[in-house]
């Protein structure tokens, strides 16, 4: 296992991927800011540090998570050999308690024991509730309250983890609101609170290091598909809503020039204002929440609402290393639609036994349509970036409707 930083300096000493990232911030949160800087630039030297995040992603996260082939999907589809990196396995049943584990070991090195955090589709708010109650910190989650509504699995799995859930009324009542009163508490409380940020994205170093703690994603996959293949992947795919499980399945496959790269955003009912939260689908140049980056907004600059199924990729911006790797040609983004993701959910469900993050199955809803299109020698790798209990109730609603409880004939 490694969680050693990435072969490029990359962002630049002012947190920059090209004309992407920076720190747009109030100035009330610029101490802070520099602290946890510098606090991981230490970090990242320290040899302690390093075998003790260690020791945690293995003994309790779960680390190294399965790199599974997907045989009867993979004979279904009649195309290329399909991989599932199986983050779904982890402990808390997503790829988040990789950063949350990374962060609360910074905020301890730092004297803050008051956490916290913003959750859309509950994941980050389960990870970051669990590392607090390992290390018996207060913690405080903001969550919309149309996100606790359709997630309300994981709002009761935060509470039992000790965690405060506060909902959050205002806009539209999901995941950019939450992180707007996460940052407001945050300039309230600086000296003694640290806030896990849960994605890629936010204010420099934030997409710098939850990068670098998701990187042991591409990591173990890059060896691991050596080993079962030898040979590296044709095509890695990964859902993208801020951005995290996706740059860290990509970013230890970079220089690898042959390996294509698609991230796979939330086409919500269709492209349209307010139906979908597809950033490259119409999307501009703005700054969001701490960075600058691709967004949706209006032509007066106003954020634009969002729609998609999923309470996790329903945000209006996205990571900064997302957009700088696109503008250079080296990842693609494309969309599916939430009936998509849904056919791909109920589909891998019944052909593979496993039962997807509701994000995970947009993804998947790609593979569908590419796998067949790609030879039999050729291998894609698929993150599995969250396991669906947490979306079993409203996946149901949509597919079954109103016969959920109907009894099946023998």
């Amino acid at each position: 296992m490694s969680t050693s930083p990435p072969p490029k300096a990359v962002p630049d000493a002012t947190g920059h991927f090209g004309p992407y990232g920076g720190m747009f911030v109030p100035e009330t949160l610029m101490a802070a800011l520099q602290e946890l800087t510098d606090e991981y630039a230490k970090a990242q030297e320290d040899p302690a540090f390093q075998t003790q995040l260690n020791h945690l992603l293995s003994e309790y996260v779960g680390r190294p998570t399965p790199l599974y082939f997907a045989e009867r999907w993979t004979e279904k589809l009649g195309g290329a050999r399909v991989y599932m990196k199986r983050e779904d396995l982890l402990h808390t049943g997503a790829h988040k308690i990789n950063n949350a584990m990374g962060q609360i070991l910074l905020a301890k090195r730092m004297g803050k024991n008051r956490i916290i955090a913003e959750t859309g589709a509950g994941q980050h708010g389960v990870a970051t509730a669990t590392v607090a109650a390992r290390f018996g910190f207060e913690c405080v989650i903001y969550m919309g309250a149309v996100d606790m509504e359709r997630q309300a699995l994981n709002v009761a799995r935060m509470r039992f983890l000790g965690a405060k859930v506060v909902p959050v009324t205002a806009g539209q009542a999901t995941l950019k609101e939450a992180i707007n009163e996460a940052m407001r508490d945050w300039v309230t409380n600086v000296r003694d609170t640290h806030y896990i940020l849960g994605s890629a994205l936010g204010s420099h170093p934030y997409p710098m290091m939850v990068r670098d703690f998701h990187r042991v994603i591409g990591v173990e996959a890059r060896r691991q598909i050596l080993d079962k293949e030898g040979k590296l992947p044709d095509l890695l795919v990964a859902c993208v809503g801020g951005g995290s499980n996706a740059i860290g399945l990509f970013h230890p496959f970079l220089e690898d020039t042959a390996v294509r790269m698609v991230g796979v955003e939330a086409g919500g009912e269709r492209i349209e204002t307010g139906k979908h939260a597809a950033r490259f689908q119409g999307g501009k140049l703005g700054v969001l929440q701490g960075t600058k980056t691709y967004l949706l907004a209006d032509d007066d600059g106003q954020i634009q609402l969002t729609h998609s199924v999923s309470a996790g990729l329903d945000y209006a911006a996205i990571g900064p290393e997302h957009a700088f790797y696109r503008d250079r040609g080296r990842t693609e983004y494309t969309y599916a639609t939430d009936a998509e993701a849904l056919a791909a959910f109920q589909e891998v469900s019944r052909v593979e036994g496993i039962i997807p993050a509701l994000e995970t199955a947009h993804a998947l809803a790609y593979v569908t349509v590419e796998a067949p299109k790609l030879g039999s020698d050729q291998i894609i790798v698929v993150n599995c970036s969250g396991r669906g209990d947490k979306d079993v109730e409203q996946a149901a609603k949509h597919i079954f409707g109103d016969d959920v409880l109907a009894q099946d004939t023998p």
